[in-house]
């Protein structure tokens, strides 16, 4: 993993805390592109930078951090994030794991747990984001297979073709027009659905 291209927020109310970090993350090879106080700043920071990981403290004033990582995660704003914390009650844990946290590390924090949280979490954090985007490749061909399966029976139907002559019908339209098999399979679904209005 390339550490130096690896660019991180933090995000915590104690700016010592946060120096200490800082001093920990950059002697290991990080970009430590922006700072926050609470969980406000980290989200709009976050918005604007876009990091590969935010380490982000628990217990904040505005919006405490796990409320901040459940906006960076559904507004898919960073890559990982790694709640820091004074506490360790099971309940913390269970709230961080159900926002999508992929990390939590219990205060003080130093460069020995520190380094190898951050690896394992964004290598996890990445594996994670490649499955869920081979997922929905999946699920797009499954989509676009169904919806030229029907135009295909309907110009079966309507032309009186073979299904392969229906496949290549579509095929030589697709590439005739410069448009994806799929959207002229919608234009011949949305043509059959008009004339029946």
């Amino acid at each position: 993993m390339e550490k130096a291209k690896l660019r991180v927020i933090i995000a915590d109310d104690e700016p010592i805390t946060r120096i200490d970090i800082k001093e920990i993350l950059e002697s290991a090879g990080y970009d430590v592109v922006g700072e926050a106080a609470d969980g406000f700043d980290a989200v709009e920071a976050c918005k604007k930078l876009h990091p590969d990981l935010v380490l982000m403290d628990v217990k904040m004033p505005l919006l405490d951090g796990l409320s901040a990582a459940q906006i960076i995660a559904d507004e898919q704003l960073a890559d990982t994030v790694i709640m820091l914390t004074a506490y360790s009650e099971s309940g913390f844990v269970d709230e961080a794991k159900n926002v999508g946290v992929a990390g939590y590390l219990v205060k003080p924090i130093d460069e020995k747990s520190l380094v190898p949280s951050i690896e394992l979490a964004v290598a996890r954090s990445r594996d994670l984001k490649k499955l869920r985007r081979d997922i929905e490749k999946v699920s797009e061909r499954l989509e676009n297979r169904g919806i030229i399966e029907k135009a295909k029976g309907q110009v079966m139907a309507s032309e009186g073709m073979t299904e392969q002559e229906a496949y290549d019908y579509i095929r030589k339209l697709s590439l005739t027009k410069g448009v994806s098999m799929r959207r002229v399979a919608e234009i011949i679904l949305m043509k059959k659905s008009g004339t029946n209005t």
